[in-house]
């Protein structure tokens, strides 16, 4: 039996609700068919946007949204996706399945999507192979409000007012296919570029994020960071907001290609991916670390713009649109990896996990008219509860090592928040084979009870497709009981939990 303490009288850090962004690449199906269909699709929709999808979302109150990639972004010309449609440039998408681009989804549709959603936008400039003017002339076109020939332009493509940019990456994974740079190359290209991402509403300032190293490069985040402060002004705020990281979890490893499946697995390749999914607190220790001895009061956040599980892609699928299935496995690592965030929330101040519709680990698979929601996507929304919150401290004892020798991993782990008097407490049990119980201590806390408790769980293997949609769903919690500051919780095997106690 563990024991989970928690200090309710002791706030360490904010949860912002960035942590729980996500990420939309031209790639595969999230975009076309994922996403949008059109105005003059069959299948229901406002704008081109899909009604289902939509509300799907609404649903687990997205923060932000990250675009137009990823690596597309550092070929992505924004130029080419405004204007009349029938006129817009066609291009391969030489990362994406060398599919044609036709770019009907371009900057006007993503600030669409964004407005019927209610989230923030996050997005990727073109470093890899674009110029400064470029970008420039986006942040332009994007913000300004007054006279100038991008305001022009945009007015004369239909949006009289300035759109809000909360978030601008300046560049990709620079380290590789946004251009294969080195650390001080790429500092040093940050430092002109960020120059030109102009602030052109004093009262929406965009925040400028700085790609950050590919999961354990710490030779990257040192090389960058040592560039980037030389010469720097005293005042950070405005030259640098964030710092990206990009991990995810491939049991097996690259052969060239992921081989495992998503849903065909044992219990060895479930502990390994628990395990990898666990290495997400090392990654963000050990770069936070580098990261305080340049920015000790913490001004910049870290922020963990592709995360989630990459396995072989669904048989007969292309293999350049990254589909996969998403199981309880991917649930469990949602779980886990959210937990890591909150309780680094002092710096994760944003995360956007990969990808949103019908890629990788999305949380919404489409086929048609169809569409069901994943594992992944029910943890989300038991977790958009702790968005905005105060992260309380806690720890667990007694927790029982599960696992082959190689992937010994801890059955349980937790978070605690706690926003307008309730206290938020997710709980993922990674055991494939037991329940376990943990018993919850509240200091500081008298005639708490549970005002809602709920669990998404199954067999490991478990998943939904478009003739099954219901098999993994969120659904209430029984094995919750006690009052006051004493509670004792059975959490089944494979199961994430939240708890609410107020």
């Amino acid at each position: 039996m563990a024991d989970l303490y928690i200090n309710n009288k002791k706030k360490l850090s904010h949860i912002e609700p960035e942590v729980y962004g996500h990420f939309s690449e031209h790639l595969g199906r999230c975009i076309y068919e994922g996403i949008y269909v059109g105005e003059n699709s069959d299948i229901p929709n406002v704008n081109g946007m899909r009604k289902d999808v939509v509300e799907a979302l609404k649903a687990i109150d997205i923060p932000v949204l990250r675009w137009p990639g990823g690596c597309f972004a550092d070929e992505y010309h924004w130029m080419d996706g405004v204007g009349p449609k029938n006129e817009r440039k066609k291009m391969i998408n030489t990362h994406w399945g060398g599919v044609t681009e036709d770019n009907s989804f371009g900057t006007h549709e993503f600030f669409e999507l964004l407005r019927q959603l209610g989230a923030k936008a996050y997005v990727n400039g073109n470093v890899g192979s674009g110029t400064v003017q470029e970008m420039s002339e986006w942040v332009e076109y994007m913000t300004f409000g007054g006279v100038s020939p991008m305001a022009e332009l945009r007015k004369k493509n239909g949006h009289e007012e300035p759109w809000t940019v909360s978030y601008f990456g300046v560049g990709n994974e620079n380290w590789g296919c946004g251009g294969n740079m080195t650390p001080e190359y790429y500092g040093n290209l940050y430092r002109r570029y960020q120059t030109y991402v102009r602030q052109y509403n004093p009262d929406r300032q965009i925040k400028k994020v700085c790609c950050g190293p590919n999961v354990d490069d710490y030779h990257w985040t040192e090389g960058v960071l040592k560039t980037c402060f030389d010469h720097t002004p005293e005042k950070l705020h405005g030259f640098m907001d964030f710092l990206s990281l990009h991990y995810y979890d491939v049991p097996g490893g690259w052969n060239p290609t992921p081989q495992a499946s998503a849903t065909n697995f044992d219990e060895t390749e479930w502990f390994e991916t628990m395990k990898r999914a666990l290495y997400m607190d090392e990654l963000v220790t050990r770069h936070g670390a580098i990261m305080d001895r340049y920015d000790p009061g913490k001004l910049i956040g870290l922020s963990v713009d592709e995360w989630g599980d990459w396995f072989a892609v669904e048989p007969g699928t292309n293999p350049g649109f990254l589909y996969q299935q998403n199981a309880m496995r991917d649930a469990l690592v949602a779980g886990v990896t959210l937990n890591i965030f909150n309780k680094h929330s002092d710096r994760v101040r944003m995360a956007c996990v990969a990808q949103m519709v019908n890629v990788l680990q999305s949380v919404l698979l489409t086929e048609g008219e169809k569409m069901v929601k994943t594992p992944t996507y029910h943890v989300f929304h038991m977790y958009r509860h702790h968005q905005d919150a105060d992260l309380l401290e806690s720890s667990l004892t007694g927790v029982e090592e599960i696992g082959p020798e190689e992937y010994r991993v801890p059955s349980v782990t937790e978070s605690v928040s706690e926003k307008d008097g309730i206290i938020t407490i997710t709980l993922s049990n990674m055991d494939p084979g037991s329940s376990h119980e943990v018993d919850i201590h509240l200091s500081g806390a008298e005639n708490l009870s549970v005002k809602e408790a709920r669990l998404v769980t199954g067999a490991m293997q478990a998943h939904n497709d478009f003739d099954t949609p219901d098999v993994v769903k969120e659904e209430a919690f029984s094995g919750i009981s006690g009052s006051g500051n004493t509670f004792k919780a059975d959490l089944p095997a494979v199961s994430v939990v939240e708890i609410r106690l107020g």
